[in-house]
């Protein structure tokens, strides 16, 4: 599944060749996780303002509205002026005096979805729980800390929950918790405060690394270019199960929660 860091390497790989663009089309494939929330003719004539980021939502501003997009399980954006003629996988595109945008999602958990403006209803049934973005000012260590030892949720499980910070999906969270030294069956309200504070720091640092790399390609990420991502080339724990961890040498674990898979060394990570 594309995470913050993919989301934001797609966001940056368009935002600024597609500002300023005016819709001249929009054609729909089949239908999405949700429905588009308007007719497709009437986004024609709006222009795109910027492109924006909330959690694992791309933001497209418009003169008039907004569109909110959601990669689902194995969506990916393209953006260009000469894209290949649509195939099964394409539900969506947006012809731009810039060039095209098009969804493609073979799952089809993906969706784009109109909405008036960010505080109209449709667009806060998305957005409206959603926590403090993880590389933003508002991440501060006072509250994060607060925010754990409220709850009795294992650390994991609640950094996958987005309420307490948003977008540390299932590859980072692991990576954060390896580089914390915190094992991810340890309930968040018994993380002392020396202890957040390594996993405040690491979760910026781990975010911060996969957007510098491209985000993970696991099976069939690419931006908005059409290029992979590497930072799974890197990773300490995740997928590595049975592997020496490249600190101590201990063989990696890997546990299922939540129906999510989660890998940590038990040697590096206390509980």
């Amino acid at each position: 599944m594309p995470e913050l860091p993919e989301v934001e390497v797609t966001r940056l790989s368009f935002a600024d060749r597609i500002a300023g663009a005016t819709v001249q089309s929009v054609r729909l494939g089949q239908p999405l996780r949700w429905p588009l929330g308007c007719l497709p003719a009437q986004l024609v004539g709006r222009y795109v303002l910027r492109v924006r980021r909330r959690g694992k939502y791309l933001l497209l501003d418009l003169s008039e509205g907004l569109l909110l997009i959601h990669l689902g399980m194995s969506g990916s954006v393209s953006f260009g002026r000469q894209l290949p003629l649509p195939g099964k996988h394409d539900h969506f595109e947006m012809d731009t005096s810039h060039g095209a945008l098009r969804l493609n999602d073979p799952r089809r958990f993906g969706a784009v979805v109109y909405a008036p403006a960010e505080d109209h209803a449709i667009a806060q049934k998305l957005l409206g729980r959603l926590g403090v973005e993880p590389l933003g000012d508002d991440f501060d260590l006072v509250n994060f800390h607060a925010a754990l030892r409220q709850r009795k949720t294992v650390i994991k499980q609640l950094l996958l929950g987005g309420e307490v910070v948003v977008g540390v999906g299932n590859i980072y969270a692991s990576e954060a918790l390896f580089l914390a030294g915190i094992r991810p069956t340890t309930p968040a309200c018994r993380i002392s405060r020396p202890r957040a504070a390594r996993l405040h720091a690491a979760i910026r640092d781990v975010l911060s690394r996969a957007v510098t790399k491209g985000g993970s390609t696991l099976r069939d990420f690419s931006n908005a270019q059409g290029e992979s991502g590497y930072f799974q080339l890197e990773a300490m724990v995740y997928d590595r199960a049975g592997l020496p961890c490249r600190l101590c040498s201990a063989p990696i674990k890997g546990i299922r929660q939540g129906q999510r898979s989660t890998f940590y060394c038990a040697h590096c990570q206390k509980p």
